[in-house]
């Protein structure tokens, strides 16, 4: 007769937490819940709606058209050489990016702790589904800012840089990715823990916005207060991105490098917080 220390089991389930979470293959293993909870949650998002997936084109297309009025033709800010509608649109697309999957991503206990109660799999499966949908959404919407600028190539006088630059606009859509997808696993510990921290993250966003240049370009901040937007992490990507782009950023290594280890920092201690608090949560959620 076997004993329990004779079998080979495929998986085994402990009351103990690594730090280190679930192994590249165990998430392999689980790639099918990844496909089927990025299907689920594109249909749900746009089930009983009227326009249904074009919500994705004219959302950024309705806050690009109330960025040029307001802060274009009331406000006055300069957008430099870059026509005013990609420059508001590259700005608007990243920074959906990045807050849609680190506010989708930071209430991933307390929207799913009946599913993590109930069945086991590995926890960073559902942050990786939503960040997947997530960028569904940026690359249909990168489409249609290219579409913009091939318009504004063809029929207008505006000439960027050498498209080849272009090839930079993955590495930022990575970068931006792994940093908001860092955040939000970090935070979903605080909200499971802490119910009003879903408060500090909804204003925080809106905040963090203000000083990342999705607005208004670099240059259009006086030198004196230059280095506190430097400060964020965010500001060196979408000033890249534009320059990828359009042709226009200020962009150099210290920053870059700045963001770089600030992302790559930030994913090693959310990994290991939300692998190592993450089955504590279910008790406390």
């Amino acid at each position: 007769m076997l004993t329990s220390t004779d079998r080979n089991w495929d998986w085994e389930i402990k009351n103990q937490a690594s730090w280190w979470g679930s192994g590249l293959p165990e998430l392999w293993s689980y790639r099918y819940l990844l496909v089927g909870l990025v299907r689920r949650d594109f249909l749900l998002g746009y089930q009983q709606t009227v326009l249904g997936p074009l919500w994705l084109l004219l959302q950024p297309i309705m806050t690009m058209i109330t960025y040029v009025l307001v802060f274009g033709k009331v406000v006055g800010i300069s957008t430099g050489e870059s026509p005013p509608v990609l420059f508001y649109m590259a700005g608007i697309i990243l920074w959906n990016l990045f807050n849609d999957a680190f506010t989708g991503t930071s209430s991933i206990f307390r929207d799913n702790a009946h599913i993590f109660s109930k069945v086991y799999f590995p926890r960073l499966i559902v942050p990786f589904a939503q960040l997947s949908g997530f960028l569904i959404s940026f690359g249909i919407q990168f489409l249609f800012l290219l579409l913009l600028i091939a318009y504004y190539l063809l029929f207008t006088a505006w000439q960027p840089h050498p498209l080849g630059w272009m090839l930079l606009v993955p590495f930022v859509m990575v970068v931006v990715s792994i940093q908001s997808l860092a955040l939000g696993l970090l935070f979903s510990v605080l909200t499971g823990k802490y119910r009003d921290v879903k408060f500090v993250v909804g204003l925080g966003v809106r905040l963090l916005m203000f000083l990342t240049p999705v607005i208004y370009p670099m240059q259009y901040v006086t030198e004196k207060w230059r280095w506190v937007v430097q400060l964020n992490p965010l500001t060196s990507l979408f000033e890249l991105f534009r320059w990828a782009l359009l042709g226009q950023g200020l962009v150099s290594t210290g920053p870059l490098l700045y963001s770089i280890s600030f992302t790559l920092v930030l994913l090693l201690v959310s990994l290991l917080t939300f692998n190592k608090q993450g089955s504590k949560l279910i008790d406390v959620i």
